[in-house]
Order: C-alpha cells, then sequence, then structure tokens
C-alpha cells in the first residue's frame, strides 16, 4: 500500500536531509533572537474562514470530529500564532521574536514544488511597527539560505509594498471592495498568459494599461538598510502576495533561474490579530516551505551526504566475549559515543562488513589476545589505519 497522494514517506535517509534543513532553520533563528514555539495541527475551521472566506475550505482537510465540530488540518501557521499570542499576549514582552517549522496540509493539486503536505519555516515579529523589523526578517530569511550554501546567483528577494498597490489601484478607478480581486490578478500575473491578466483586470477598471504600468514607489531606501544583504534583493512591485491579511511591505523569494515556484515569501499583516483575536497589534512574518527548498538544494549539489552519524562498530571476534563488549556498549554509549555491533553471532569479516556499511568512523575489534591485556583494536575506517588501544584510553580516541 502507498502513501496518500501528495504526501511523503520519510526513509532515513529523506529523513536525514530534512533533519539537516530544520538544523540550519534553528540554528540561524537562534543567532537572531527568535524563540520556537508550535501549536496544534488540528483548529477549528473558523480560524481560517473568518479571514480568507468560505472559499478557502475547497483548499483544506476539513471535517466534523466525534464532538460535532467543524475541524481542519491546518493550512497555515500564521492563524494559530494570532490566536496563541492574542490569548497570552499580555504575559511577554513586546517585539516577540518567534519562530516554527510546523507540518501544513492542503488539499491542492501536486505540481513541481507542491504537495499535500509540506513543513515550513514561519517567522515572525509581533508588537512592533517599523520598517526595522520588516529589514529583520528578510535578513533572517536570507542568512537562513545562505547557512544551507545558497549564494547569491542562487536566489534572489523581490520586494513589493502593498499600499503602493492600494493607491495604484484607486488611481485606477478600483474600489476597495474590488481591490482584493486586484491583488489575486497581479498575483498569478507570472503563471497565467497575460491576457488572462488582462481580462480579470477588465473587470474592474477601464484603465487596464494603467494597473499594468505598475506602482511607481522607491523601497530603495528600505533595502539600503539590509547593508550588505541588499545584493540578495531588488525591487518587484509584481509581487503581491495572494493572502488577502497583507499590509504593507511584502516580498518573496525566488531562484534566479526562475525554474521553481517561491522559495519563501511573506511581509506585514497589521490587522490580523485583531480580526482573530480582538488583539490590536502590528505583526509580519514569513514562511519558507522544505518541499522547493529540497528541489532547490539538490539542484545546486548542497543537499549534504548521508551520515548514519555512527562513531564506532564493536566487532566481537570471539562470542565467549559478547557479554564485556555489550557491557563495553554501553560504557561507551553513556560516555555520549554512538555504537553498534551485530546481534547474533557473525563472522568477522561480515562484522567488519557491516561495520563499513553502517558508515562508523572506527571498528573496534575485541579479542581475547587484546582483552587480556586489557586493549582493544581500533581502526580507522576511512584511513584504513589500525593500532591497539588501552581500553581505558579508547573513549578519548574516538570522541
Amino acid at each position: 500500500m502507498n502513501a496518500l497522494p501528495g504526501f511523503r514517506d520519510f526513509y532515513p535517509e529523506q529523513l536525514a536531509i530534512r533533519r539537516h534543513i530544520f538544523g540550519r532553520w534553528r540554528e540561524v533563528a537562534r543567532r537572531y533572537g527568535f524563540r520556537e514555539y508550535d501549536g496544534p495541527p488540528l483548529e477549528p475551521l473558523e480560524l481560517f474562514t473568518q479571514k480568507s472566506g468560505a472559499e478557502i475550505v475547497g483548499q483544506l482537510f476539513n471535517f466534523v470530529d466525534k464532538g460535532d465540530r467543524a475541524v481542519a488540518l491546518r493550512p497555515e501557521m500564521t492563524p494559530t500564532l494570532a490566536r496563541m499570542v492574542g490569548a497570552h499576549h499580555r504575559d511577554y514582552k513586546k517585539p516577540l521574536k518567534w519562530f516554527a517549522i510546523p507540518q501544513l496540509f492542503r488539499y491542492e493539486k501536486q505540481q513541481r514544488g507542491r504537495l499535500r503536505e509540506h513543513f515550513q519555516f514561519n517567522a515572525d515579529i509581533i508588537g512592533e511597527s517599523d520598517v526595522a523589523a520588516d529589514i529583520e526578517l528578510i535578513a533572517l530569511a536570507i542568512d537562513s539560505l545562505r547557512a544551507l550554501g545558497l549564494k547569491q546567483d542562487d536566489f534572489v528577494v523581490r520586494v513589493s509594498d502593498r499600499r503602493a498597490w492600494q493607491r495604484h489601484f484607486a488611481a485606477a478607478g478600483i474600489t476597495d471592495d474590488k481591490q482584493y480581486a486586484a491583488f489575486q490578478a497581479i498575483d498569478k500575473m507570472e503563471r497565467e498568459p497575460l491576457e488572462k491578466t488582462r481580462e480579470k483586470l477588465a473587470a474592474l477598471t477601464t484603465k487596464v494599461d494603467e494597473v499594468l504600468a505598475f506602482p511607481k514607489d522607491d523601497l530603495r531606501n528600505v533595502l539600503d538598510q539590509i547593508g550588505d544583504l541588499a545584493a540578495f534583493c531588488e525591487v518587484d512591485f509584481k509581487i503581491v502576495r495572494g493572502l488577502a491579511y497583507y499590509t504593507g511591505i511584502v516580498w518573496e523569494i525566488h531562484d534566479r533561474k526562475g525554474e521553481l515556484r517561491a522559495i519563501a515569501g511573506g511581509g506585514r499583516y497589521d490587522n490580523l490579530l485583531k480580526l482573530v483575536s480582538g488583539v490590536d497589534l502590528p505583526a509580519l512574518g514569513f514562511g519558507m516551505g522544505d518541499v522547493v527548498l529540497g528541489e532547490l538544494l539538490k539542484e545546486r549539489g548542497l543537499l549534504p551526504k548521508e551520515n548514519h552519524g555512527l562513531d564506532c562498530y564493536l566487532v566481537i571476534a570471539d562470542e565467549g566475549l559478547r557479554p564485556t563488549a555489550l557491557k563495553l556498549a554501553h560504557d561507551l554509549r553513556d560516555a555520549g559515543i554512538a555504537v553498534d555491533y551485530a546481534l547474533t553471532m557473525t563472522k568477522v569479516g561480515k562484522q567488519f562488513q557491516a561495520a563499513s556499511h553502517s558508515g562508523a568512523r572506527y571498528a573496534v575489534t575485541i579479542g581475547p589476545e587484546e582483552w587480556a591485556a586489557g586493549e582493544v583494536k581500533l581502526k580507522d575506517l576511512a584511513a584504513g589505519k589500525e593500532e591497539r588501544v588501552r581500553i581505558a584510553e579508547l573513549k578519548g580516541k574516538i570522541s
């Protein structure tokens, strides 16, 4: 039986890659002073429909639970964060700098870079309205990718501003109640034929050409504040972000070759907390998914080589020494050393094969002659060099 369409099995090799990516995300977030949080994968359906409308239900995994509650697997983390902060914001000094790595679920058509589940690095700042917070988040996203080995010629941060678009739409005669539809048209413009975009805009205004001319606001003063990392950024008003709750600066990260979906995206959403929880606090954040990022790292040859993380493999040369070997294994494990061995009687040659296959750094041979002398044989499996080592000195040699 196979996994459900759009869902992934994580065999040890794939899980090692996921752990590598998560580790870089966590380390960079820590360096930026962000604290990790999490929330439930199942939420009230209303949490998502109250901000996005009933039409979002078609994109969700939702059902009525045994308590007769309408619920959904979370398609994004921001509403959960808004709910959590609204409930306990008085317990924390502002601004909050929080991050999470949730698994998200969306009932969508599968395509390259998009599945029905994915993990996402979410980072948000709550309680700060100054543009310095926008700069901080963009820098965090850039450094998260740099920590994975990606460079300036691999990706670009495309920065825009929804407020400029709102003024631009108003000048073209698009009323407030129609601006969401206009944002949707611009957001999909790079993925649809131009005539399709023009058709959508023509239903909203007669000034289609004026709309497609894009805003003329200058955001370079914003990017200048990011210092050397500004080399990773460019102003691009084709970026608007499709979600309705964005209110200010928005941005997306794309691969330079333009072959993949967006690697990350985010922006300011100053009204969402009030909508969800009644608490009026400015907020902004971004999400970086693991699916597209994994594809980009694979294309650039930046995925880590598989490493089982095993320090040594015990080769039991005499079955009479198995109890002694097991005690040594436990002593080494207590010292924080990763150890494995053959669980049943196995020829010495096959034990060495297993040691090599395991990826262990060392093979430790326990034989009658060496053990009687208080020693073992220690072999560096990469270098092929073997030496006799005092048992009392073994931990220091391996660690």
